[in-house]
C-alpha cells in the first residue's frame, strides 16, 4: 500500500540551502512547480526512488546561477540550444552545488552520487538512464505546459502564448518519457489555452 504520510520536511533543509541558486532564470518558479509535478508521478511509479527522484528535481537547475544572466538567454535559448556551451556548464555545476549542499546536509554518498547522475545531462543526454531519471525529466519539461510555463518561456523564446502553445503540443509525444508525463502534459496545455483564451488570441 502506498505510504501518504512522508514526511516532506526532511527537503526543508534543501529547500533552504538551494534558495540562493534558485534565483536565476525564474527558477524559483519552475522548481517548486516542477516538484508538484514529480510528486504527482512518483504516485504512478511507486517502484521509483523518493529521495533520488524529488532531490533531483529540487536540485537539477541551480546551477544556472553561475552563469550569466544575459548568455543564459542569448546562448542557453538560440538555434542548437541544446548543444549550447552554457547548456553543458548549467549541468556540471548543478552537479557541483548539488554535491556540496547535500553533502553539507548529511545525505548519504549513493543518493548524492545518483542525484548528480541525474543532474548531469538532464537537458542534453537524448537518453534517460533510469526510471528516476525519466520522472525528472518529465517533471522538468510539465511546468511549460502550465499557464505560468507558457508566460514565461514564451518571452524567452520570443513567441505569443498561442504560438508557444502550439509549438508544446507538436512537440509532446517528443518531449514525455512516461505515459502519465504525456497524459498530463496534455491535459495541463488544454487548461492553458481555455485560460488564456488561446483560440482567441
Amino acid at each position: 500500500m502506498l505510504n501518504t504520510h512522508i514526511d516532506e520536511t526532511r527537503y526543508d533543509a534543501v529547500w533552504r540551502a538551494s534558495e540562493t541558486y534558485m534565483r536565476a532564470r525564474k527558477n524559483d518558479v519552475h522548481v517548486p512547480l516542477s516538484y508538484g509535478f514529480a510528486e504527482k508521478l512518483l504516485q504512478h511509479h511507486p517502484d521509483a526512488d523518493r529521495d533520488i527522484v524529488l532531490l533531483a528535481i529540487l536540485l537539477h537547475d541551480i546551477g544556472w546561477w553561475s552563469i550569466d544572466a544575459e548568455e543564459i538567454f542569448t546562448k542557453g535559448f538560440g538555434p542548437n540550444m541544446m548543444e549550447s556551451d552554457v547548456r553543458f556548464l548549467h549541468e556540471a555545476e548543478g552537479v557541483r552545488l548539488s554535491r556540496e549542499i547535500l553533502e553539507a546536509l548529511g545525505w548519504p554518498e549513493a543518493t548524492i552520487a545518483a542525484v548528480g547522475t541525474i543532474i548531469d545531462g538532464h537537458d542534453t543526454r537524448r537518453e534517460p538512464r533510469s526510471l528516476n531519471d525519466r520522472i525528472v525529466r518529465d517533471s522538468d519539461k510539465l511546468w511549460r505546459f502550465t499557464v505560468t510555463g507558457v508566460s514565461v518561456a514564451c518571452d524567452w523564446f520570443k513567441m505569443t502564448p498561442h504560438q508557444y502553445a502550439d509549438r508544446l503540443e507538436r512537440d509532446v509525444a517528443l518531449l514525455m518519457e512516461t505515459d502519465a508525463g504525456r497524459a498530463m502534459a496534455e491535459a495541463e496545455l488544454s487548461a492553458t489555452r481555455r485560460i488564456l483564451k488561446l483560440h482567441l488570441l
